[in-house]
This record gives structure tokens, sequence and C-alpha cells, in this order.
């Protein structure tokens, strides 16, 4: 089996898996990864942060989101460009008024109303989505590379950080040359500094 026949295997067996989480447990875990999140000292001293709005089974980031605006954060918020296939970044201060379902359904920030950020390198901390996770911070996206193709174009490196439920961690993620690793994993359980390997 190839890595990218892997890669979806695992993909698909960790959705299932996280799809079974009634609603109610799912937010109640995304409360406790949320707040353990907004715990770290990386995310206290962040100026400009990048995050996601969840869809699907997926921790609620958007609790995140809510919670680094009311601390006063930049918050940034990722709209996939169709024609280049990227990630293009704009300032969300209102998640009411601000975003709009987009690609895929998942919700995007509206062009008409948000700044385009030119500037990736004011860029402190990110929240990335993922599919699985292990703990010396390997990363399972969904397969699109658009993470991984958005860090590469970044001139600094930000603290990457995933959060994810216990049940998305996993022993081993076949990795290309191109996948970035992140740097912390915080779970409902615990909160992991990963060995930083590639990315």
């Amino acid at each position: 089996m190839n890595i990218q026949a892997r890669k979806q295997a695992l993909r698909q067996s960790i959705i299932a898996a996280r799809e079974k989480l009634p609603a109610a447990e799912r937010l109640r875990l995304s409360r406790a990864v949320v707040g353990s999140i907004c715990e770290l000292p990386e995310y206290q001293q962040a100026a400009t942060v990048l995050g996601y709005l969840n869809f699907g089974a997926e921790l609620a980031a958007e609790l995140w989101v809510q919670h680094a605006l009311a601390d006063g954060k930049q918050v940034l918020l990722p709209r996939v460009n169709r024609a280049s296939k990227h990630l293009d970044l704009y300032k969300v201060r209102d998640l009411q008024h601000d975003v709009a379902p987009g690609l895929w359904g998942i919700r995007e920030p509206v062009t008409e109303r948000c700044i385009k950020e030119e500037a990736l390198g004011t860029v402190d901390f990110i929240l990335l989505p993922g599919v699985a996770f292990t703990r010396k911070g390997a990363r399972l996206g969904y397969g699109g590379g658009f993470y991984d193709k958005l860090l590469a174009s970044m001139p600094n490196r930000p603290n990457l950080v995933a959060g994810a439920f216990a049940l998305q961690v996993v022993p081993e993620i076949p990795q290309e040359k191109t996948d970035h690793n992140v740097g912390w994993l915080v779970t409902e359980d615990e909160t992991i500094r990963c060995n930083l390997g590639r990315g």
C-alpha cells in the first residue's frame, strides 16, 4: 500500500471514530481542549493568531476563535482561493457578521467584510486542523495540502498547535517531505510538547 493509500485508510478510520462521539460529548471535550490551549504561554503572548472554523465532527475550534477575539487578539481565518489552490488569510472581528459557508460548506471569511492579511510574517500562533496526530507532532490533514503550502510560504516559524480529541492520537502517521509537524498537541487529557522534527 503506497503512502497516499495508507494516509487515506487512516483518515477514514479516525473520521469514523470521531463521528461516533455524541454531539454533547464533542462539545464537552472541545471546551476542555480549548481551555488548555488558552493556558499555553505561547498563546497568551501571541498578538496575531490564525485559527479555523470547524465542520462536521471536528473539535469545536469556533470556541477558540471566540476566545481569541474576546482576548483582544488579531484573529485571522483562512479562505480557500480556488484559482491558486492556496489559503488566503483574512482578519475577522465578528463571527456573526464576517463569515459565511464557502467551499465544502466550511465557514470562511466574507471578502467584502474582511481585510486580507498580506504580511504572513506577523502570525505568531496557529491552531491547525487535522484528522490524526502523533505524540511527536506528525499531522494528518484532509488531503488537500492547503496548510502545508501555507506554512511553507511563511517567512517565520509561528507556534504550531493542534487541538484534538484523544481518539485522534495515533502511534504513527506516514509522512512526506512536504508535511509539517506541530509543536504542541492538546487533547482533553493532556498537553503534549512534541519532539519537533520536520517542518
